[in-house]
């Protein structure tokens, strides 16, 4: 288990004037920072359920591509011996299938999060660590201010608050981008989270500190996302939607605009 307290802070220029380029840069950033490593040389898994003896040796050979099956059985597996160096082997690949939105999680994209949280990146020698927070970062800002992004903002939020186990400083680049891209992202995601947050439920599965989680996006929500919903021409249901959030029991549920859900 994580502790609650996160060493993960962001990075100053979270908002950039050029998010693809800084982008492009974080992932050379990956590639170079771990290029030449390799899962531990003790490493096992159960070839009954995770793949085979050659396919983990491809995880103790530096910087030979995997095939997208076997990268997504090696992210996903949760009993590694050594999670930090199979996290280092397969990053640059990860991070860049991640950008490209081939990565496909059964439930969600906090799964991949979990990956990195089990990687404990963040107790990383401080150059390797920069990195994967350099990318983080990057990937958020592309997010949120270009509209061919590939990953719902909804998805790389979940995400990256799993990986740094922390949701405050995403929110924050959200609230300084205010651009129509950031706008629209959040009307999508107010869409989507609806549904959970009125029942005060986190619209992910969260690795641990779900209510505080919940309820601090809640509180963002609240505070924020009115005026740039209107400013996206959003729906008036979606607008009493976040004003229902800032309810709470009877006065949200007898609310004559209460969707009448059912949990």
């Amino acid at each position: 288990m994580r502790s609650h307290e996160s060493r993960f802070t962001v990075c100053a220029d979270a908002i950039d004037p050029c998010p693809p380029l800084r982008l492009d840069a974080a992932l050379e950033g990956l590639a170079g920072t771990f290029r030449g490593m390799a899962a531990h040389p003790d490493e096992y898994n159960c070839d009954c359920h995770w793949g085979s003896a050659e396919e983990l040796a491809q995880l103790k050979v530096a910087d030979v591509v995997l095939e997208p099956d076997l990268l997504r059985r090696t992210w996903k597996a949760v009993d590694w011996e050594f999670p930090g160096e199979v996290l280092r082997r397969i990053l640059p690949q990860l991070a860049g299938e991640l950008v490209a939105g081939r990565v496909e999680p059964l439930f969600g994209m906090e799964e991949v999060g979990r990956a990195f949280a089990r990687g404990r990146w963040q107790a990383w020698p401080d150059e390797q660590a920069a990195a994967v927070r350099e990318f983080l970062c990057a990937w958020w800002a592309h997010t949120l201010t270009d509209p061919r992004a590939a990953v719902p903002a909804y998805e790389v939020l979940a995400c990256c608050a799993e990986a740094s186990g922390t949701l405050t400083p995403w929110l924050a680049a959200w609230a300084a981008q205010t651009g129509p891209v950031a706008d629209r992202r959040l009307a999508e995601a107010v869409d989507r989270w609806a549904y959970d947050l009125l029942g005060d439920e986190l619209p992910w599965d969260a690795w641990e500190g779900e209510d505080e989680l919940c309820a601090e996006l809640t509180g963002w929500l609240v505070r924020h996302a009115p005026a740039r919903l209107r400013s996206q021409g959003a729906p008036e249901e979606l607008l009493h939607r976040v004003r229902l959030l800032g309810l709470t029991g009877e006065a949200r549920w007898e609310d004559p605009h209460w969707p009448g859900y059912r949990y």
